[in-house]
């Protein structure tokens, strides 16, 4: 097995190989980012070609998003059951497969099919829980900053693909900008297969910063499909939950579906062309890389409330702004710095206060579902976005909208009290085939 051969290399050298998992999920989380975000460039493009309104793409995103959002509780079930290599890698395959065909469509079903069931689940099985997953297996110490290098994955996606997928849209046509992902996502099943691990005790190790008499966990009936149902019903009973699931859609709604998606057409509204636009999309995505990791190792340390508190509030603010300011390059891109540091930066804290109220044997399950409230929010503000756009001619509307629900964010999670985690109920460990 490559896996246990690599392992064992890297041990001589003074690696632990959970590295190599977090950095192979970093790459796979990475494309899948870069996968939701392209459509984003291909809005006006693909609006003029075939004549399709801002309004009826909006919806094909949006369903990506939902998608994305609530397969997360059963993608974290389908991890145990078939392992991690095995789901990255079909779930990319299907993300490369959705991403290649698209070049083929010429009407609003198939990018329905495609683009929105098509990477909605390629997408949802490689989301945010896979990180959660991966960091709760294999790391004991590090959990929260390993979690924010993970969840900056999404920025650097933005960083590496946007601004060359607008300059490919500029000078060969849309249909040539999906092929870098496309041939990304392929490069991520491979890796997946050949080399990601089912668990550590699968190449002789334990987890990253586990105590010397650490034991492999008991095998357990394979996980059923009933489980992320079983969880919810139990965590609906808890207040936190309910704060965190709200809070994280008013995450969604105000980066993923908003900035994400409508930024490059926002911009185009006020006459800066694509690539300048994606350029400062890639910008908050660098700025985002540097807050949320430092947000990984600030939720190690601080508390993590008190961290959301200060991440929805500054973004509020930034949304807010955003309506005044002159269009140019040096004032977005103050914009970018205020705005991505924290645009992801409520990931970490937030897989913190879960796996706190909820115990770490859980918490891949509870983060799936709030997870899920976070991409029905980014789906309601793909589509409400864009349906205000196409009704009254702009943007601030939502802007607005988005801002103040930030600022209600920041108060609501003050609400979350610390307390000692719920006892677990009979969940199954490593039960993959």
């Amino acid at each position: 097995m490559l896996a246990a051969r690599l392992a064992s290399r890297l041990e001589r050298r003074g690696i632990h190989y959970a590295w190599a998992v977090a950095a192979i999920t970093f790459v796979a989380m990475l494309v899948t980012s870069a996968a939701l975000g392209l459509p984003g460039a291909l809005l006006q493009p693909m609006s003029r070609e075939f004549g399709w309104s801002t309004a009826d793409l909006s919806a094909v995103f949006a369903t990506r998003f939902v998608l994305y959002g609530l397969l997360g509780p059963f993608a974290a079930v389908v991890l145990l059951r078939y392992g991690v290599a095995r789901v990255v890698a079909f779930a990319s395959l299907l993300i490369a497969a959705a991403l290649l065909l698209g070049t083929r469509m010429h009407d609003i079903g198939q990018a329905f099919a495609l683009w929105g069931l098509g990477l909605g689940v390629g997408s949802g099985l490689t989301a945010m829980v896979l990180g959660a997953t991966v960091v709760n297996r294999w790391f004991v110490q590090r959990r929260g900053l390993v979690m924010g290098l993970l969840a900056a994955s999404s920025a650097t996606g933005q960083l590496m693909f946007l601004p060359l997928a607008a300059w490919l849209i500029e000078h060969h046509g849309w249909r040539v900008a999906l092929l870098p992902v496309t041939a990304a996502a392929v490069v991520v099943a491979l890796l997946a297969w050949l080399f990601v691990a089912s668990s550590p005790d699968a190449v002789g190790q334990r987890p990253y910063g586990a105590a010397p008499d650490w034991a492999p966990p008991a095998s357990a009936a394979r996980a059923d499909w009933g489980l992320p149902f079983r969880t919810l019903a139990e965590a609906a009973r808890v207040p936190t939950f309910w704060v965190l699931a709200a809070t994280f859609f008013i995450c969604g709604l105000s980066t993923n579906g908003l900035v994400q998606t409508h930024f490059i057409s926002l911009c185009g509204d006020h006459g800066l062309g694509p690539v300048p636009a994606a350029s400062v999309l890639s910008m908050m995505g660098a700025c985002d890389l540097v807050g949320t990791t430092l947000s990984g190792y600030l939720s190690d340390r601080f508390d993590n409330r008190k961290l959301l508190f200060c991440y929805y509030g500054l973004r509020g603010l930034s949304l807010l702004w955003l309506p005044y300011l002159q269009f140019t390059l040096s004032g977005l891109g103050l914009f970018a710095v205020f705005y991505g540091l924290d645009w992801i930066a409520t990931v970490p804290p937030t897989v913190k206060l879960a796996g706190a109220r909820f115990g770490a044997e859980r918490a891949g399950l509870i983060f799936g579902w709030v997870f899920a409230a976070h991409q029905l929010g980014a789906a309601t503000a793909a589509y409400g976005a864009g349906l205000m756009r196409s009704l009254l001619d702009t943007y601030s509307p939502s802007l607005f909208i988005a801002g103040v629900a930030c600022l209600g964010a920041a108060l609501a999670i003050l609400l979350v009290r610390a307390k000692p985690p719920l006892a677990p109920a009979a969940a199954p460990a490593y039960s993959e085939r």
